[in-house]
């Protein structure tokens, strides 16, 4: 099975010996009816720092994690997480898209945080192994599934006082997931949220776990009144647009150009950042991030929400209060640009459109 050892918050973990090259048999799993949602896969990869250093990782059956009641991350959220996926592309090969964004995102939000950056090239190797260790749970091409993949670190021993923690755990597990949105991405209903996301000198750029906690009731609130999701408008003069509580906006204008909010306290979001260069590159559109301010969103043509889950939302409607933004391309479907970058993105990532040099990391 591999040996015994000990990691820094006293539990006890097998450490798996490597496969080599051999192809797994795949998991019997319904992969065309498979949800968004948490699948114990079988290994995961966990490293631990302690003393100024991590140490060398490896792989665990184990998914359970037991820590003292005084961990940093319990006491003052002292964690930060990542997410990608890994696809089959259409020749077969196992392949992840641009993870060393996410490597890199991860080592800034860290140091934000003041964690110990786990480094880059370690984070792309962990990601191999882990995926390799779990290929059977990596969906086939054309199911519409992926294997979406969570490094994610936090604070280990007890901190009482305020200040951070002296150790350390970085940890990733996969799960095989289905496309976010069953039969196709119906355009969404968003409200302007009457909270903030982020504010201008605080962490709204980090992928920090704090961030999406104080999202959590704004979403819920927007839920319950009938949408689908918040816009945040930036918190110190409300009048310019931010994102969402997970995903970056993109809208296009009349005459097909594409456009992204910018602001210090937008998450960079490696999806939009793709899109952006797929615009230009690839369907020779202007592509452009500024600053957008609420007032001109009425002018758009179309609206569209970005991110790893979904790649591009299309949003139909957005609600002000008693105001109503109706976009052009309507409540049916995705309007003709967002569809043609959706299309083109995921033709890259899927094998089947050649892509950017150093986009495609293969396992």
């Amino acid at each position: 099975m591999g040996c015994k050892i000990k990691n820094n918050i006293g539990q006890q973990i097998e450490k798996a010996e490597p496969k080599g090259d051999v192809k797994m048999e795949k998991k019997n799993i319904d992969w065309e009816n498979l949800g968004f949602g948490y699948v114990q896969a079988d290994q995961r990869y966990v490293s631990n720092y302690k003393n100024g250093a991590w140490d060398d990782g490896c792989l665990t059956q184990n998914a359970e994690i037991t820590m003292n009641e005084c961990a940093g991350v319990l006491q003052y959220a002292q964690t930060c997480f990542e997410g990608l996926k890994a696809y089959t592309t259409e020749d077969g090969r196992t392949v992840t898209f641009r993870p060393d964004l996410n490597a890199q995102r991860m080592h800034d939000t860290a140091e934000r945080l003041e964690m110990p950056p786990f480094p880059v090239e370690r984070f792309l190797d962990a990601v191999k192994k882990v995926v390799k260790a779990n290929e059977a749970y990596v969906p086939p091409y054309g199911s519409g599934a992926s294997l979406y993949i969570r490094p994610y670190m936090f604070g280990s021993n007890p901190v009482i006082g305020v200040k951070p923690a002296d150790e350390y755990q970085f940890r990733i597990f996969v799960t095989p997931v289905g496309p976010y949105f069953k039969g196709g991405a119906k355009p969404l209903t968003l409200c302007v949220s009457d909270f903030d996301r982020a504010a201008p000198h605080g962490t709204g750029h980090i992928k920090a776990g704090l961030n999406y906690a104080m999202s959590l009731h704004a979403i819920v609130t927007a839920h319950k009144n009938g949408f689908d999701e918040n816009m945040y408008l930036d918190a110190a003069t409300r009048t310019k647009v931010e994102e969402t509580g997970g995903a970056n906006f993109l809208f296009v204008t009349k005459d097909n150009k594409v456009v992204t909010p910018k602001s210090p306290s937008i998450l960079p979001s490696i999806t939009r950042r793709s899109l952006m260069i797929v615009a230009k590159e690839y369907l020779g559109l202007e592509a452009e991030e500024r600053e957008v301010t609420f007032e001109e969103v009425k002018d758009f043509a179309e609206c569209g929400l970005c991110g790893t889950a979904a790649v591009i939302s299309p949003v139909g409607k957005i609600v002000d209060h008693d105001k109503e933004i109706c976009f052009p391309s309507g409540m049916t479907q995705m309007g003709p640009v967002i569809q043609k970058l959706y299309d083109t993105l995921t033709g890259i990532q899927m094998g089947r459109i050649k892509a950017p040099e150093g986009w495609i990391y293969e396992i």
